[in-house]
């Protein structure tokens, strides 16, 4: 640089005008590149979707696959595909012409882990109020094969492969197949019928097999199956393709069931509210043939399951007899709904001791509900 009128000599203009072309000549490089990246994203984004598809047969350039949904379909295999398809594997389709694009690496099993309850039940016997005959008989079909199978092989007899408990809501179901679980240290897998065909249409014949996989690998188990009747009700000749998937999985659960040794350390428990529309396949001898009714709880219920459930209660000295009779007809749910609400009531006092006039208010206000339960149910059938 000229010091005295401090311009730049001819060398520095162009070392300084080759940095700047070698600056541009980056950026520009960098722009490209983002350029050409967001036109692979904007291809990607307006690329149509492809559906997944389970091949069922292969007939030369051909193939019969299965959609999620359980229809069938007779498509084309793209060239490139020709020879390397066969039954059982997953794909990709156009989907509009269904025609075969792609393979992928898919497996036909679920992580059922993710669709089911699994637990160790801490619940014991004396937690169950009421029911003696019930516990006996559970523990005579359940929990002796699981504990002593060795008597049934001396006597020679095989016990039932699982039961069926029946009786309205909130009898104490679910809670005689977890006492039964943690009685024998056995994994109590619970799974609803009900949420098994709203959320897996396509797919319930699978997931229960791999359900009674997963038993057979975590066993002792019990599967405990709430609300069965939403898909061992009885059949009827209704071609809609959610109709059909409720068939394939009932199917499924019987192959399933007529699968078990009857020694085997793997039981089932079936739980309905309407034993009355259950299809009699289910309930046949080799089955779910042990039906056990589980009633509303008698006097001596209701004053064990309030018992149950008031133990931990601060409670005020008064004779219980007018709250018990009070609760004529409740079941063992209800029972523990009026204890729940007692303690709210004293809480809204600022109270730790409930008194008798919390549990009678307590009382009233679960009827109330119970009542207007029943209108909306007339209401809307």
């Amino acid at each position: 640089m000229d010091e005295k009128n401090g311009e730049l000599s001819e060398f520095e203009k162009v070392a300084y005008n080759y940095g700047d072309a070698n600056y541009l000549e980056q950026e520009n490089k960098v722009l490209r590149e983002t350029v050409t990246n967001l036109k692979k994203e904007l291809e990607r984004f307006q690329a149509p979707p492809l559906v997944v598809c389970e091949i069922i047969d292969v007939l030369g350039e051909h193939a019969v696959v299965r959609l999620p949904n359980g229809n069938e379909f007779f498509v084309q295999i793209a060239s490139k595909l020709k020879g390397q398809l066969k039954p059982g594997d997953y794909v990709l389709a156009d989907q509009k012409n269904l025609v075969i694009h792609d393979k992928i690496k898919k497996t036909a099993k679920f992580n059922v882990e993710q669709f089911v309850v699994i637990e160790k039940p801490e619940i014991q016997w004396a937690d169950v109020g009421g029911l003696e005959k019930q516990k006996e008989e559970i523990i005579e079909v359940i929990e002796l094969p699981l504990k002593k199978p060795e008597l049934f092989k001396k006597v020679g007899i095989q016990p039932p492969k699982g039961v069926l408990l029946h009786g309205p809501p909130g009898t104490g179901k679910t809670l005689l197949a977890k006492a039964v679980a943690a009685s024998t240290n056995s994994v109590f897998i619970e799974i609803v019928g009900s949420e098994l065909v709203q959320k897996f249409i396509g797919e319930g014949a699978k997931l229960v097999k791999e359900i009674f996989e997963l038993a057979r690998s975590k066993a002792p188990a019990i599967i405990f199956i709430d609300e069965i009747d939403a898909i061992a009700a009885q059949r009827v000749d209704i071609g809609t393709s959610g109709e059909r998937e409720v068939q394939r999985t009932f199917m499924q659960l019987l192959a399933e069931i007529d699968g078990f040794e009857h020694l085997g350390n793997v039981k089932i428990i079936g739980a309905t509210n309407r034993r009355d529309i259950l299809d009699p396949a289910v309930t046949r001898p080799g089955r779910l043939d042990r039906l056990i009714k589980i009633p509303l709880p008698d006097k001596e219920g209701i004053k064990s399951i309030f018992k149950i459930h008031t133990k931990d209660m601060k409670l005020e000295k008064f004779d219980t007899k007018k709250i018990l009779d009070l609760m004529n007809e409740f079941s063992g749910a209800e029972i523990k709904a009026v204890c729940t609400e007692a303690g709210y009531f004293a809480i809204r006092k600022n109270r730790f001791t409930v008194k008798k006039e919390d549990f009678v208010k307590a009382v009233r206000k679960v009827k109330e509900e119970e009542e207007e339960m029943e209108e909306e149910t007339k209401m809307f059938g």
